[in-house]
């Protein structure tokens, strides 16, 4: 026969275990519905952008002025980026892994045809956030990329664009880590 008070305290380790094995990502599903999320850190590594350091800080800067779920830092000493930016002779492109997680090059072809750095750092971190290019599109349109032509210079997202991003990172924060809807391993070539 089974005592009375075994049960409570079965199922009270059984809570507690859950909560341990679950960590942080867990906690966010539990927010209440009034409460917002915090935004989720996405760490970038700049040391290998070379002559497009400060372009490549000023497009992640945007990003954090734009949208709120989620936040572009430069990486600490000792600590992985989720973001490698690398500087190279080719056409900028973003090899996207999960979603704020890849590399990003920062292809001096397009700068020798006169884009502009900061907008291609943006464009390129867009990528990286979710975002699919936009072509052809105007030069209100980040995503637009190369197609809005050498002209544009807008390095800022539009509504959809944050929007968009919001809604990436508002459901990631709120799902659970290894949850179906998760998102996989994308390539985004630009």
């Amino acid at each position: 026969m089974h005592s009375p008070t075994r049960v409570p305290v079965l199922a009270a380790a059984l809570a507690a275990a859950a909560t341990l094995f679950a960590g942080p990502a867990h906690a966010h599903a539990q927010a209440p519905a009034d409460q917002p999320l915090a935004a989720r850190v996405v760490t970038y590594d700049a040391g290998a952008s070379a002559e497009f350091r400060a372009a490549v800080d000023r497009g992640a800067a945007i990003w954090n002025e734009s949208v709120d779920n989620v936040e572009l830092r430069p990486v600490t000493s000792g600590q992985r980026a989720n973001i490698r930016i690398l500087a190279d002779n080719g056409w900028p492109r973003a090899l996207t892994t999960s979603l704020g997680n890849g590399t990003v090059y920062i292809g001096r072809q397009a700068v020798d045809q006169g884009y502009d750095t900061v907008r291609i750092s943006a464009h390129e971190l867009g990528h990286i956030l979710g975002l699919p290019d936009r072509k052809p599109g105007p030069c209100t349109s980040l995503m637009s990329g190369s197609s809005a032509g050498v002209a544009c210079t807008n390095p800022y997202p539009n509504t959809a664009e944050k929007t968009e991003v919001e809604g990436n990172f508002g459901a990631a924060l709120a799902r659970p880590a290894g949850t179906p809807g998760t998102p996989g391993t994308v390539t985004i070539v630009d």
